[in-house]
């Protein structure tokens, strides 16, 4: 009987080997196996099937991992699973759930069944949830975890361990850091636990504290929290209000899930979909999320359309356009898609700033420009030889230039004006840089050719 796995990838074929003992009907060794598996094990699982499979497994899972489950799973699956679940499964569910677990999950809840939650939970316990959830999602305030270690500065080291030792089981999960407070609960510093073993026990906090762990705002966005995560190394950090008071902690696991986040949504976004997407939601919802862009992206295309349109008499007299007008339209969609991505990256990464943007710009120029001329002159080379016509070839390099730096320029310019207008790059960069340079790449190219060829 299989009880636990070892932690390992997927390629194992664990979902391969549950995937056949579903098939051949074997629930009970299925349930076995399901539930030998990790909650983030599960979650990917039930993520990989379709509604009317995932239903079944969901089944199959034991109730007391209910609650870890679907804090990791996407939104759209956690909102199809939330509604297989009767009221007494939603409260078991959460029992038990650390704070910064259930507030993710609190607002996806019933009115009923958070009423209830809360009337169900000591005083002090529903104080943290309710401060925890008084911060706007993506902030350290609604990342943290209230359920800390704290020590005052003045108390030696055997004080610390004989405290500890009165917790036993109760000192939360993931702690490798004590915070040091003063009497008004104001953050001072950390205590390691490397450091409090490490140390004569007659010594006392204040001699053997860390000052370099940097407390983190509780409204800081999520993002820069991850920033400050990676560029000192922690493992856990303090969250403290604008007085200095300390509510909680974010560990590292926190921080985890937001860089995963963050980066589905960039990748997601570059296709106009959400990084919550389903991959086996039902037709009509996907279809219906799917047709906006769709539509933007027709209304663009018509757009090219329309410039190509203008110049119908050229085209019909010069073949050859017809043949090479796309060659100009895709490099510079390449070039610019280039650009595009090195800036939102910046700017997601907080690189980007005043002083340093009309750098970026200049450089991408630079770089557009040696780019349009190197390939400006093979695609010459090709079209000269192909259509034996100097002026076209000459024409076509000019063209291709042109929209190779207009591509540099726009793929740099196109993210920062939509940062600043409030508008997700991620989601509305691609689909307006391929219009511009696709209208940009024909309308140099038909534009130079009617001028030069009529």
């Amino acid at each position: 009987m299989l009880c636990t796995m070892p932690e390992q990838s997927f390629t194992d074929n664990k979902f391969e080997r549950l995937q056949a003992i579903i098939d051949d009907g074997a629930m009970q060794k299925a349930r076995r196996m399901l539930n030998g598996l990790s909650p983030g094990e599960i979650a990917h699982i039930l993520e990989s099937l379709p509604p009317t499979e995932r239903a079944l497994l969901w089944e199959l899972v034991d109730h007391e991992s209910d609650g870890e489950i679907l804090v990791q799973v996407t939104e759209e699956v956690r909102d199809d699973l939330l509604s297989q679940m009767d009221h007494s499964e939603l409260l078991s569910a959460t029992e038990g759930m650390e704070i910064d677990d259930l507030a993710d999950l609190f607002h996806e809840l019933p009115y009923a069944i958070t009423r209830e939650i809360l009337s169900s939970l000591d005083n002090q316990y529903r104080q943290r949830l309710e401060a925890v959830l008084s911060y706007p999602e993506n902030t350290a305030g609604h990342l943290m975890d209230t359920d800390t270690v704290t020590v005052r500065a003045e108390v030696t080291l055997d004080v610390v361990l004989r405290y500890l030792r009165q917790l036993g089981d109760k000192v939360p999960a993931d702690t490798d850091t004590l915070f040091v407070v003063n009497r008004q609960d104001r953050y001072l510093g950390t205590l390691s636990l490397a450091a409090l073993v490490s140390n004569d026990t007659s010594e006392i906090v204040a001699e053997v504290m860390s000052l370099t762990v940097q407390p983190i705002a509780a409204k800081t966005d999520s993002k820069e929290v991850a920033r400050k995560f990676e560029h000192n190394d922690l493992i856990s950090a303090p969250v403290v209000d604008d007085e200095g008071h300390l509510l909680g902690r974010i560990t590292v696991d926190d921080i985890v899930d937001v860089i995963r986040e963050e980066g589905e949504h960039q990748f997601m976004g570059q296709a106009g979909l959400s990084e919550d997407e389903d991959m086996f939601a039902p037709v009509l919802p996907s279809s219906r999320r799917r047709a906006v862009w769709l539509g933007i992206n027709l209304f663009t295309a018509l757009l090219a359309s329309w410039v190509i349109g203008l110049f119908e008499a050229t085209i019909d007299k010069v073949v050859a356009l017809a043949v090479l007008m796309p060659i100009v339209a895709s490099m510079g969609g390449i070039a610019g898609s280039q650009t595009l991505a090195l800036t939102i990256r910046g700017l997601a990464l907080n690189q980007l700033t005043s002083g340093n943007t009309r750098w970026l710009i200049i450089k991408e120029l630079a770089v557009g420009s040696i780019n349009g001329l190197v390939w400006a002159f093979v695609v010459a080379l090709i079209a000269g030889f192909w259509f034996n016509d100097p002026q076209l070839a000459m024409l076509i390099a000019v063209a291709m230039v042109i929209n190779l730096v207009i591509a540099a320029v726009m793929g740099t310019m196109l993210p920062i004006t939509l940062n600043r207008m409030g508008i997700d790059p991620a989601l509305a960069g691609s689909v307006l840089l391929t219009t511009v340079t696709d209208i940009v790449g024909f309308f140099a190219f038909l534009g130079l050719a009617t001028i030069f060829l009529l």
